[in-house]
């Protein structure tokens, strides 16, 4: 059940690092900057919250608090970014920490405590916690992005209109296992 749940979970993430990776190469330097208005966040900040994020919560997460002391939080939620290469860097060096730590994870760790701001979580909860927050804001940066390309927008999963197709090429397969990311790619 552990594998089972560890390669799952792993999937799931590379899905959601995938839509905001195709999110991306639709958009040019000065859309990743775009804001619906001064309070609200465009997707360089939305990265720079996630590179924070996860480089806090998964370095040494099986042995540290994932709320590190050298986290700046509120710095994560301020115009940091400066072009989309930079984007792109922190948008890879948070994904490769948060998998390093996912590759760690074996029957000898699978049931240690992790520590959030001092609260004890299992694993499964720890791990659960960070996929539906990372899926959250990889829901805004797609968002946006679609918002800014308007009728331009590349579809990422079934195209409108097209539902039915997709729908009848799956049920031709007949039933089967995988995992339900395993064609979208």
């Amino acid at each position: 059940m552990e594998t089972q749940y560890l390669n799952s979970t792993i999937k799931q993430f590379e899905y959601y690092k995938a839509l905001g990776e195709k999110t991306f190469s639709q958009l040019d330097e000065r859309d990743v900057f775009w804001q619906y208005n001064p309070e609200s966040n465009s997707i360089a900040i939305i990265v720079n919250h996630l590179w924070g994020n996860m480089l806090s919560r998964w370095t040494d997460f099986l042995t540290t608090d994932g709320e590190k002391p050298s986290r700046n939080r509120d710095l994560e939620f301020e115009s940091i970014i400066k072009t989309k290469t930079e984007l792109l860097e922190k948008w890879q060096t948070g994904w490769a920490c948060l998998f390093r730590a996912l590759h760690g994870i074996n029957e000898d760790n699978f049931y240690t405590t992790i520590y959030i701001r001092n609260q004890g979580h299992t694993l499964v909860e720890a791990i659960n916690r960070q996929m539906m927050h990372y899926a959250y804001h990889v829901g805004q940066i797609v968002y946006i992005g679609r918002m800014i390309k308007g009728a331009d927008w590349q579809s990422l999963s079934i195209p409108k209109g097209e539902s039915k197709s997709f729908n009848d090429n799956k049920f031709s397969q007949g039933k089967h296992g995988g995992h339900f990311t395993d064609d979208i790619k």
